[in-house]
């Protein structure tokens, strides 16, 4: 039985974890410097970079521990580290010491794309998955459709073509008042508020896969300075009703040209509570599964690091030592 190591430091969080090829987390440990970050209405690389550098090696030092592993001499066949995408200076910090820890042990080197990362993590919650697979994966920096055939074999079928989902909700938060990051406020929110309290346009309603908010976003900012007297409430469940409500038709448009097996969310924005239960209600009217994670797995962490770069090793992918971080390394550019 293979068992890797992953370590992932692409943002804010500084983790590790233990997972062999059974797609058993065997421990997994996450370490945020969110709360440094807060005040500043957003991610600073420099805070963020420092962080890391003094967390990353107590926290993989816990993940081998957790996994009751020695760690000075830990039985793992592979080191596996996000290399991008992401912020530069995050991601050479776990990528060094991810070297540092193959050269020491004596152990292959894997480099994963961060967000093939998020694409194993319904398959640690459910192992028998069945294929093909269909997922949203919505996050602060990246929107898109993939098809999955099978673990490390996917393509990319339809992305944002401006601002993230998630980068709409810490704009649109930030503006209302509520803080970063902005999703879980407005989420909360937004149970209380009328979805009708505002008449935002309907973005992409073309035949492509493709998804835009940058539009919606200044709609709602429009909308709100003309209408002061607004509950924030109220603005804050007809922005969520429109992103989700353009998230799930385009979904509901790909199950219309691909024959899946099931329907999955990856991201932060999968911890959203509306487009949860939007995409549970589509895949039983399609009578398919649904694959939402739970919400550990839906942040950033390691694990899900470990298992893709599982399925690269399996297939014999090997890092060289002087391998580089690629901030701006796409999904679509990796293949299996």
């Amino acid at each position: 039985m293979s068992v890797v190591l992953g370590i992932e430091t692409s943002c804010d969080e500084t983790a590790a974890a233990v997972v062999d090829d059974a797609w058993r987390v065997r421990s997994s440990v996450v370490e945020s410097s969110i709360d440094q970050h807060r005040d500043f209405g957003g991610v600073v690389p420099e805070l963020a970079g420092r962080a890391h550098v003094a967390t990353i090696v107590p926290v993989v030092r816990a993940a081998l521990e957790s996994a009751g592993l020695d760690v000075r001499h830990p039985a793992i066949d592979a080191v596996a580290v996000t290399a991008g995408p992401g912020l530069i200076g995050s991601l050479l910090v776990g990528l060094a010491a991810a070297k540092a820890y193959a050269l020491s042990w004596d152990v292959p080197l894997v480099t994963v794309n961060h967000l093939e990362g998020h694409l194993f993590a319904p398959l640690l919650e459910t192992p028998d998955l069945a294929w093909p697979v269909l997922t949203l994966l919505v996050s602060g920096g990246h929107t898109m459709l993939v098809y999955q055939r099978g673990p490390g074999d996917h393509e990319v079928i339809g992305e944002t073509i401006d601002d993230a989902a998630g980068e709409a909700y810490d704009k649109i938060a930030r503006w209302l008042g509520l803080g970063y990051p902005g999703g879980p406020p407005i989420d909360r929110l937004a149970g209380d508020g009328d979805p009708t309290s505002l008449r935002l346009p309907v973005s992409m309603t073309g035949d492509d896969l493709d998804f835009s908010f940058s539009g919606l976003k200044s709609a709602v900012v429009r909308a709100g300075e003309k209408r002061p007297d607004l509950v924030v409430a109220d603005v804050a469940a007809a922005f969520q009703g429109a992103a989700v409500e353009q998230l799930t038709r385009k979904l509901r448009r790909a199950l219309e040209r691909y024959d899946v097996a099931g329907v999955a969310i990856a991201g932060g924005v999968a911890a959203n509570s509306a487009l949860r239960a939007a995409v549970a209600q589509i895949a039983k009217d399609a009578g398919i599964a649904a694959h939402v994670p739970s919400l550990a797995m839906c942040t950033d962490n390691a694990a899900m690091i470990a298992a893709a770069g599982l399925a690269r090793f399996g297939r014999g992918h090997v890092s060289p030592l002087d391998v580089s971080a690629d901030p701006n390394w796409a999904l679509a550019d990796v293949r299996p």
